[in-house]
């Protein structure tokens, strides 16, 4: 008779780690490791630097999991530490930089295109300058509000504002080059 592994749930593998359960840590670790590379690779163009930030994330989250109260899901606990984390990577090569504030409207990225390519948007997001991208981002993926952006960033709320319609308008335009030269 083959006996069938159950899920284990965070909050077990958490308390397991909590008692110096290595195994639970690698498992915990295998369990998300995939989706926080894909949250830092957002913020960090580089994979090999983007994993590395993931990596030094993961060591913070294990260091102050006793802070972890299971309030929240405990994906969403890591995740905003990945965030951090890839601001903190950004901010220490001085990769951000943000242009003149100006207060505008946010327009929506609009494509007539059913099948749009996700591929093609990562590259075009991969090359907004780091302060659009990072807004971007935060706002449009990771759903911080403008107040929790200039916050984490340190910039004001209409900064925030100004480089999220700048990074829409830039990636409006380079769709409508792609879709351009395609035609």
């Amino acid at each position: 008779m083959k006996i069938i592994k159950l899920h284990t749930s965070d909050e077990s593998l958490i308390k397991r780690i909590l008692h110096h359960d290595s195994k639970a840590e690698r498992e915990l670790y295998m369990r998300y490791a995939g989706k926080m590379l894909g949250v830092c690779r957002l913020y960090v163009k580089d994979l090999h630097y983007a994993e590395d930030v993931m990596v030094e994330g993961f060591t913070k989250a294990f260091q102050n999991l006793d802070k972890f109260r299971f309030d929240g899901s405990f994906e969403g606990w890591l995740r905003r530490i990945m965030v951090r984390q890839a601001i903190d990577f950004l901010r220490s090569r001085r990769a951000i930089q943000f242009a003149d504030i100006e207060t505008a409207e946010v327009p929506a990225v609009t494509t007539d295109e059913p099948d749009f390519d996700v591929e093609l948007l990562q590259l075009l997001i991969d090359n907004l300058p780091e302060g659009y991208r990072t807004v971007l981002v935060m706002y449009a993926v990771e759903g911080y509000s403008h107040k929790e952006i200039a916050v984490l960033l340190g910039i004001t709320e209409n900064t925030s504002r100004s480089q999220l319609f700048k990074a829409r308008k830039q990636l409006e335009e380079q769709l409508a080059l792609k879709k351009e030269n395609r035609l």
